[in-house]
């Protein structure tokens, strides 16, 4: 049923055909290891890409209403190996706080009247499933042309994503002093290597809200 592309979920499967969920698992596990971790590394990518501070505990409780068995432990391995653990909701600091590893910057992108390009690029990262692995794409978007200035592709969820993105986006736009580049708290775009190229080319950083995915959907009146 489920190569099949059946919609129904696997708790429904395993309802219908009175089989537990942790023989499913197990048995599907023994049989098909590689395309059960897929699967389970596709749900995690999905939860933790929804909400970026989500930690392993909090995903695990997800996927257990989702109708995964899965410990924490292997969780915990699983998005250790894909670079998705969380990054900490962190108070706006004017300077440099020992006890916070990267700074967050405030939300100037929401008050922001756009009239022409490079006014706002607002970056964003997703990932591509494959039949057998998963790729991460890192966009970069000015958003009054609507056009993707900068694009990256890689398979590891790293600092380096987003800076190939963002420095394609350079060479190609050589935006002057005064952009805003708009993202999204990941540990990726407030590292210290991303945000020190933003600062030298002049750039303002502005940076979504915690829990609100919706700051990064951006909307131009026509």
């Amino acid at each position: 049923m489920q190569r099949q592309g059946s919609e129904l979920t696997i708790r429904q499967m395993c309802d219908t055909a009175r089989v537990s969920r942790a023989s499913y698992y197990r048995n599907w596990r023994k049989r098909e290891p590689k395309q059960e971790e897929l699967a389970l590394r596709d749900a995690i990518q999905r939860l933790a890409i929804k909400d970026r501070h989500c930690g392993y505990r909090r995903i695990r409780e997800f996927l257990k209403r989702d109708g995964w068995v899965v410990n924490h432990k292997r969780i915990l391995r699983l998005m250790r190996e894909d670079n998705l653990l969380s990054l900490r909701r962190r108070r706006f600091v004017v300077t440099t706080d020992s006890e916070h590893r990267w700074r967050i910057y405030p939300n100037l992108a929401r008050s922001m009247v756009i009239t022409d390009i490079n006014q706002l690029w607002v970056g964003d990262i997703t990932y591509v499933r494959l039949q057998q692995e998963f790729v991460y794409l890192a966009v970069l978007l000015d958003v009054y042309s609507r056009r993707v200035i900068g694009w990256s592709l890689h398979r590891q969820l790293g600092s380096e994503l987003a800076e190939t993105a963002l420095e394609m986006a350079l060479e190609r736009r050589q935006p002057a002093a005064g952009l805003v580049h708009h993202s999204d708290r990941g540990v990726q775009y407030a590292c210290a290597s991303y945000v020190k190229r933003l600062e030298s080319r002049g750039i303002t950083i502005s940076m979504s809200r915690p829990g609100n995915p919706y700051d990064n959907a951006w909307r131009r009146a026509s």
